[in-house]
């Protein structure tokens, strides 16, 4: 059974429409797809009457992906199964919203004063009506030659200690993973080698997301190596989380696609195994091999 738990549409920093997302998933026969934007649930409606009116095989889990903070690090949690018109959700929604729009209207100020005018508005008109986020920033610059790829735009430009970075105020990891729960689902720490944390403050990591109550962490993504997948899935039975695997998802690109090189270490326990919908699907599938 294929199953991604980590993708994006036009609602954040995808760039794919919800109803474009859920046609891929379906094309590239993923059984069970979550939609985890940025601080937002706004494509879930789409994607979810797509699915209706199209009659797609595909099991959609309603997600979101809070950015956060720990110690100063900005950190993505994932939340799969939540209820998007829980009140606490719709008020972290609207608090991070306020967060990122004033962010990134100081980055646009930066950038500016480094004789790069206009790149706020630009990143605007590329977010629409999605929330805006650097990687708007990052396709603006690039589109323009200042740089010639999103990695070297922030390498240059968007990360820790250059031009157009801007501290985070993002919302503690904590209080994040609460909300989630709050709003019934379950909290995952997104692709956790992502963060160029040393082994000792990963493991710091790891035990404070658990302390925190968090409820498992990803182990499967799409451009991964071997050993780093194995490593990960020994961390998630250490620490006592659950494994989980997403491709996330922004755009078409040779190396990865929604569902692409997705599968668990054997030793790995999955998010999903007890979730209702994935036992329906897998008692539909025996029954088809039967």
């Amino acid at each position: 059974m294929l199953i991604d738990l980590h993708s994006h549409t036009k609602a954040s920093d995808g760039q794919l429409t919800a109803r474009e997302l859920v046609e891929r998933a379906a094309n590239r026969q993923v059984d069970i797809l979550a939609i985890t934007d940025h601080d937002t649930v706004d494509g879930l409606a789409e994607a979810r009457q797509t699915i209706i009116e199209k009659d797609l095989k595909l099991t959609l889990i309603n997600g979101i992906e809070i950015t956060t903070n720990w110690l100063n690090h900005e950190i993505h949690v994932v939340g799969v199964n939540i209820n998007p018109q829980h009140p606490a959700l719709i008020d972290l929604i609207e608090l991070q919203k306020e967060k990122r729009e004033s962010r990134a209207i100081e980055m646009g100020r930066r950038l500016e004063k480094a004789k790069i005018p206009g790149v706020y508005e630009a990143a605007k008109v590329l977010a629409g009506e999605g929330a805006i986020t650097r990687a708007h920033f990052a396709r603006h610059l690039v589109e323009i030659g200042v740089a010639p790829t999103f990695p070297k735009v922030f390498d240059k430009y968007l990360s820790r200690g250059n031009t157009g970075y801007v501290p985070h105020n993002w919302v503690d990891i904590d209080k994040a993973i609460a909300v989630i729960h709050q709003a019934g689902g379950q909290a995952i720490l997104a692709h956790p080698n992502h963060y160029n944390l040393s082994n000792k403050w990963m493991r710091r990591l790891f035990t404070e997301f658990k302390q925190f109550n968090g409820d498992a962490m990803e182990v499967a993504m799409g451009q991964q190596s071997p050993q780093m997948r194995l490593q990960l899935a020994m961390w998630s039975n250490e620490y006592d989380l659950l494994a989980s695997q997403g491709s996330d998802f922004h755009f078409v690109g040779r190396w990865r696609d929604l569902g692409k090189a997705l599968h668990l270490p054997e030793i790995a326990k999955p998010i999903w195994s007890d979730w209702p919908s994935y036992q329906l699907l897998a008692e539909q599938q025996e029954e088809i091999l039967q």
